[in-house]
């Protein structure tokens, strides 16, 4: 209900005028700017990913380059039959779910805590610095990092060499099973985990500071800060990316792992990318690795959906809401 100023009386708001929708044609128009900048990546998208997903029809083929697309038989859900039944592909998604399962642990949060520890430092030259010094690692290969490691931990690194002249041999972490998730784990911490601070950071910048000068007034030590202020800030970038990382879950290195599958055996280095890898293009098996990588793709858009779905129950927007 609203009030009539000038009779006094009380008028619904049903009887106000509708909204109109504006015409798709006048928002062209008003828009084009935006649409004349953002098309040339609409245009390598659509070019360089969505055409491409055409060629997922080979899973339901007994697809060979040789003959084509047009030529190679039908034969209907064969391929997934194959992919469900086979025991390698279900040994790589055990090693999958639970290098992801690690990760998520033991890898997602350092991001956060770094970013909170750098917040803390007064000084904006020291936090500078400290940030450049931590992220660099993200601008390397996976060939150089896993290089590194080798130079450290491997049979003819340092710490093997220190450890032989102290009388001790045979250490190797790069070719051992028994630690290779925490290796891969360590590796993806030192590589990626400064990257990520970026992100947390920019979203403390926005924490207003008056928030944090009437905690202090009302007697909040700094950890009462962070609890009631800091992390409620964080909150939605944590959900954010938590939701995005459920949809990567079953992407996890295809690159670091491909490089250290040799060394340390496919019982723990074989995951959902490299089976696909070398089902598809070593072995030539191509409708098979198609069906696989297509089961993956479909359970990876569902935990996206159904993480989302979670974060609007607990009232967070998530990657995306209806408007």
């Amino acid at each position: 209900m609203s009030t009539d100023t000038s009779t006094g009386t009380a008028t619904s708001r049903a009887d106000s005028p509708p909204h109109r929708k504006i015409p798709w044609t006048t928002r062209m128009r008003r828009d084009r700017t935006l649409l004349i900048m953002v098309a040339p990546a609409v245009l390598l998208l659509a070019v360089f990913a969505y055409v491409p997903m055409a060629g997922n029809v080979v899973a339901w083929q007994d697809y060979s380059p040789y003959v084509g697309i047009r030529e190679s038989p039908f034969v209907g859900w064969a391929n997934f039959a194959r992919v469900f039944t086979n025991p390698l592909f279900l040994d790589a998604v055990s090693n999958t779910l639970i290098i992801t399962a690690f990760q998520l642990v033991f890898f997602f949060p350092v991001p956060i805590v770094l970013a909170l520890l750098l917040n803390s430092v007064l000084s904006p030259g020291l936090r500078t610095t400290i940030q450049s010094i931590v992220y660099l690692p993200h601008f390397f290969s996976w060939v150089i990092v896993v290089t590194i490691f080798q130079q450290i931990f491997g049979g003819a690194g340092m710490v093997a060499s220190r450890l032989r002249e102290a009388g001790y041999s045979g250490f190797d972490l790069m070719t051992n099973p028994d630690t290779f998730l925490l290796l891969i784990t360590a590796q993806s911490v030192w590589k990626d985990a400064g990257w990520g601070i970026i992100i947390f950071l920019a979203a403390l910048a926005t924490v207003d500071t008056q928030l944090y000068e009437a905690s202090v007034v009302d007697g909040a030590g700094r950890w009462r800060r962070m609890w009631h202020v800091t992390l409620p800030a964080l909150r939605p970038v944590i959900i954010l990316l938590l939701i995005l990382r459920l949809g990567d879950s079953l992407t996890v290195g295809f690159e670091q792992l491909i490089l250290q599958r040799g060394a340390v055996g496919t019982d723990v280095a074989e995951v959902l990318d490299t089976f696909v890898y070398y089902q598809g293009v070593v072995n030539g098996d191509w409708a098979f690795a198609a069906a696989a990588g297509l089961v993956k793709g479909l359970v990876s858009l569902a935990l996206v959906l159904g993480a989302n779905k979670l974060a609007h129950l607990v009232g967070e927007a998530g990657v995306y809401q209806r408007a």
